[in-house]
């Protein structure tokens, strides 16, 4: 799983995120409700498909949905923004896309899942969202519409 996918685009990682979580919580009740706690299940999911996978790159796909609804998470509680990230920073990373604070810092989620995959529960992805400046993050309010995002500006 060395190879960054080049088809995973930042335009496209809150929609995938959304049905990934829609998808999942319809076929097995998993709580995916955006919030930092969810991200515990992420961890177990994916301990999941470490214990059963044999070929890594079987699981990609699975990784990469796990990967985007981490990153949303982050979008939704702390702020930040899906980008693109540059040719250096991708191959550092080992992923196309990843997540920017408002701080300016940059933050592969898809790469956590990954090192997860592959390392255990050494790495986290509810460890990961932890990191993020306590200022950055938000808790959930009404100032969100149901889904976690802010409201449309008036």
């Amino acid at each position: 799983m060395d190879h960054v996918s080049r088809t995973l685009r930042a335009a496209d990682m809150s929609r995938c995120a959304s049905a990934f979580a829609s998808r999942t919580a319809s076929r097995t009740r998993l709580p995916l409700d955006f919030s930092a706690a969810s991200l515990r299940i992420v961890d177990r999911v994916v301990d999941g498909l470490r214990s059963g996978a044999g070929d890594p790159d079987a699981v990609a796909p699975v990784l990469h949905e796990l990967g985007a609804y981490v990153g949303e998470v982050i979008v939704r509680r702390a702020h930040a923004l899906w980008v693109d990230f540059d040719g250096a920073t991708s191959e550092l990373f080992r992923q196309p896309v990843g997540v920017r604070t408002p701080d300016g810092r940059a933050w592969n989620p898809l790469g956590k899942v990954v090192n997860r995959f592959e390392a255990g529960s050494g790495e986290s992805a509810y460890a990961f969202f932890l990191l993020i400046p306590r200022q950055a993050r938000v808790p959930p309010s009404s100032r969100h519409t149901a889904d976690g995002r802010p409201p449309a500006a008036a």
